[in-house]
């Protein structure tokens, strides 16, 4: 199968490093006009250039907007007017007992990992209904499904994307616009692997130890037992972008190595 997304303007929220860029490079592969978006130039003209050195001919620009708010959303609509292709992937996640989080902390992770979706999604899907073409994906997570007790905020936030996913795909009836979300699981991103590093130093372990311990202890029915690379999550978002696609709309796709124990 050869992915051709030439003629098709992709934005990915939350694109300068981990899965987002990742994603945005892999749409730059397949041909697409790529936005890189973050919350600072700096970084976002770092990620282009990134970009423009790993894929040949590439065509990738970047606006940066903090999409965790109404005002930035705005920002990035006014410098992107239209869109075929939206990957809602910004996010934010962090470990903190049940007790101990605050509504701020409630209020700000729904508005980052919810809200930045809910309204770059209102600014773009009526136009892609009126095209007849357009890509919706949600970058979710298996937190959605199995609420992670030590963030419960950041598993609610994840169930609230495939919801608000799900009731946007049957806006699209008869239409060959689709609106998807695809569920990561442990994924070795800059972040997590200065994390994995940390635990392999303070336990006199390689990092592939650390990897391994760490997934058979907090996610032990993981079928793949290790980390998915970043480039395995975006295998598939790219795919869900795809012409080719055009069958799969309404759907939770699952990159989670198998820790999700149904049978759907």
């Amino acid at each position: 199968m050869k992915i051709d997304l030439s003629g098709k303007t992709a934005l990915v929220t939350g694109s300068t490093a981990g899965i987002g860029h990742a994603i945005a490079r892999g749409l730059a592969a397949a041909g697409a006009d790529v936005v890189i978006n973050g919350r600072t130039k700096a970084k976002v003209d770092a990620a282009v250039v990134s970009i423009v050195r790993a894929v040949a001919n590439a065509k990738v620009r970047g606006v940066a907007a903090d999409v965790s708010t109404a005002a930035g959303c705005e920002a990035l609509i006014a410098a992107l007017p239209q869109a075929d292709i939206l990957i809602n992937n910004a996010g934010i996640f962090e470990p903190k007992p049940f007790a101990d989080i605050p509504d701020e902390d409630w209020s700000r992770f729904f508005e980052t990992n919810v809200m930045s979706g809910v309204r770059l999604s209102r600014a773009y899907l009526p136009d892609m209904l009126k095209r007849n073409w357009g890509r919706i994906v949600f970058i979710s997570s298996e937190s959605a499904l199995n609420i992670p007790t030590e963030m419960i905020h950041y598993g609610t936030t994840k169930t609230a994307q495939l919801a608000v996913s799900r009731g946007l795909a049957e806006m699209t009836r008869g239409t060959a616009v689709t609106v998807n979300s695809v569920l990561p699981g442990p994924t070795m991103s800059e972040g997590v692997e200065v994390f994995v590093k940390d635990l392999a130093k303070a336990n006199g372990l390689s990092v592939e130890e650390a990897a391994s311990n760490f997934v058979k202890t907090f996610r032990p029915t993981s079928l793949l037992q290790r980390f998915a690379s970043v480039e395995e999550v975006a295998n598939m978002v790219v795919y869900v972008a795809s012409k080719e696609a055009s069958a799969t709309n309404g759907a939770a796709l699952r990159v989670e190595g198998g820790i999700v124990q149904t049978i759907a």
